[in-house]
Order: C-alpha cells, then structure tokens, then sequence
C-alpha cells in the first residue's frame, strides 16, 4: 500500500470509528449520560490497543458525543479529555488486551464522578461507583467482542494493524 493510500485508509477508518461511536452513544442516550451511564461505544476504544492513530477516532467520535450532554461545554472538555487519556494509556502503555480494559473503567471512574460531583453536586464516591460500573460493563463488551473476533481469520488484516498480532487474555 503506498503512503497516500494508508494515509487515506487511516483517515477513513478513523472517521467510521468516530461515527460508530457517536451513533452508538446518541442511539442510547437514555443510559450514555449522566451518574448511572453505560456508554456501551466505549467498547471501540479497544481499538486503540491494535493501532495507535485510532486514538484519533475514539476521541472525535467521543468529542461529537459530548455535545449532546446535559453537561454542556463541561463534558465536552472533561469527559472527551478522559477518553483521550484511556486512547492514549491504552494504545502505549500495556501489551495485554484485558489490562488495556482496565484504563478506561478507572479513569473515567474517577475523572467523571469528579466532574459529576462538581456539576451536579452529586455524592463522588457513588458516582465513582456507576460510572465504574457502567464502564465496566462496556469494556466487558468490548473484551468478549474482540476476543471473539481472534478467531475470526483475517480479522487483524481488515483492521490493519501491526501490534498485538497474537493477543490474548
């Protein structure tokens, strides 16, 4: 593949991820927002463990998300920033699949319920609860999807990647 073609190819790709999870998330609105949320898009951010530049299209697909939040311009800066960390701890920071679920479960744990507690004025630890939760649940997902997906031939080469050839648990 020339140069061009993959610059081309990751900049399409990046923008299918972006728009799977802003659909995913917006489809469910009644459970991606607020104290109790399951924001089952989140399971794309996986993604980013198999190539590095999808840390690009997690975080606009999250970016696009958050305007629809109830929390305005806040978590457009605040909770997309919490994605970018994951997408970025996840992409370089771990060479197993269920380690690289962990990132996004704490920090979005912790990032959101502060910035839960400091706009709605709601109990930090509880939030630190449901949003751990509910995350959890998405990168639970997530992990069994792309476990799955292993076993399908050919699955890494539509993908493109070049890490993580062999994962595993």
């Amino acid at each position: 593949m020339s140069q061009s073609s993959s610059l081309t190819y990751k900049i399409a790709s990046n923008g299918i991820v972006a728009a799977i999870y802003f659909v995913l998330t917006v489809a469910s609105t009644p459970i991606a927002y607020g104290d109790i949320q399951v924001r089952i898009a989140e399971f794309l951010m996986l993604l980013c463990f198999f190539r590095r530049d999808f840390i690009l299209g997690v975080t606009l697909g999250c970016l696009l998300a958050n305007f629809n939040s109830t929390l305005g311009l806040w978590d457009v800066l605040i909770g997309t920033s919490a994605t970018l960390l994951s997408a970025i701890l996840i992409a370089y920071c771990t060479p197993y699949l269920w380690l690289a679920a962990l990132y996004p479960i704490l920090v979005n744990a912790f990032v959101v319920a502060a910035e839960l507690n400091w706009l709605l004025e709601l109990d930090y630890w509880y939030c630190v609860l449901t949003v751990g939760l509910g995350e959890t649940i998405a990168m639970a997902v997530g992990y069994i999807i792309f476990m799955a997906l292993k076993k399908r031939k050919g699955f890494l080469g539509v993908i493109k990647t070049n890490r993580h050839l062999d994962y595993g648990f």
